[in-house]
């Protein structure tokens, strides 16, 4: 499972508790590798995958304990799966209050007494099985980081400014037809210290509960064109360039909305051989 640093419930007493190190941190030191190195090591792991496959061999999606993703050793399990009770797993599951999801929480900027800052956009698509067909009624969560790219987190105190009217956190149900929307800012790139000067694509982090918390699944929506791509671990961990392509959004000027947002479609699957890739994938 493929974590990055910032993916922590918000809290907005986490704007001025003491700062907690994170992961990624424990692994600083004077030679910590360079963006060229981390370039290089993609791509011989890329390359050696590819020489798996064309062996016969049957290589997972996704590449697990991917040397460039430094802090993954501190984040994937590192010993087998126990079978639990899925029933009483259920009891001991977050609960989000006793209410259903209000319309305004699909809209991240009607959050707070003021408009937040940065470059408001309108994400929409559809929840589908491997058949086509819609999933409704499913729970779809939201988290991203805001305009400058900084997260409302105890562990994000790199020098980016908070917004006060921003917490980059929402929530919506898909309608019959498994469509969903949000409403939100682009999140900015922001660095992570995996290595000398790292830096994550900008990109919204999506969360799927299905019909229990048990079947959870998350994943992360990137931005097309963006340059940080060939240069990010996270993103390249996933082998395959068309599965890594799934991730990423296209503009689609039909959902901008006149004189207010951009707009971008992205349509997840969560099957199949088309499936979008996620985060806890079963191969691992």
């Amino acid at each position: 499972m493929l974590i990055e640093p910032n993916d922590e419930a918000f809290s907005s007493a986490a704007i001025v508790e003491p700062a907690v190190a994170a992961p990624e941190s424990l692994l600083a030191s004077a030679d910590m590798p360079s963006q060229h190195e981390i370039v290089r090591e993609i791509a011989d792991l890329h390359a050696a995958a590819e020489a798996r496959i064309a062996a016969g061999e049957d290589v997972p999606v996704t590449m697990v304990d991917f040397a460039p993703y430094r802090s993954s050793i501190l984040r994937h399990p590192t010993k087998n799966p126990r079978l639990v009770d899925p029933e009483s797993i259920e009891l001991w599951s977050p609960a989000y209050g006793q209410r259903d999801v209000a319309l305004i929480e699909s809209d991240l900027t009607l959050q707070h007494a003021g408009q937040p800052l940065g470059e408001r956009i309108t994400v929409q698509g559809r929840l589908l099985d491997s058949w086509g067909r819609p999933l409704r009624n499913q729970l779809i969560e939201i988290w991203q980081a805001n305009a400058a790219g900084r997260y409302i987190h105890q562990r994000d105190q790199h020098p980016a400014p908070l917004d006060p009217n921003f917490t980059g956190a929402g929530r919506t149900v898909t309608n019959d037809d498994g469509e969903y929307s949000f409403t939100t800012i682009k999140p900015g790139p922001y660095p992570w210290k995996n290595h000398i000067n790292a830096w994550r694509p900008a990109h919204i982090h999506f969360s799927l509960f299905g019909s229990g918390f048990t079947q959870r699944i998350i994943t992360q929506m990137y931005f097309p064109s963006d340059p940080l791509f060939a240069l990010d671990p996270i993103y390249n961990s996933i082998r395959s360039q068309r599965d890594r392509d799934r991730l990423i959004a296209s503009y689609d000027h039909d959902l901008t909305v006149p004189e207010f947002s951009m707009g971008y479609r992205w349509d997840i699957v969560v099957d199949g051989p088309d499936a979008t890739w996620f985060e806890p994938e079963d191969e691992h």
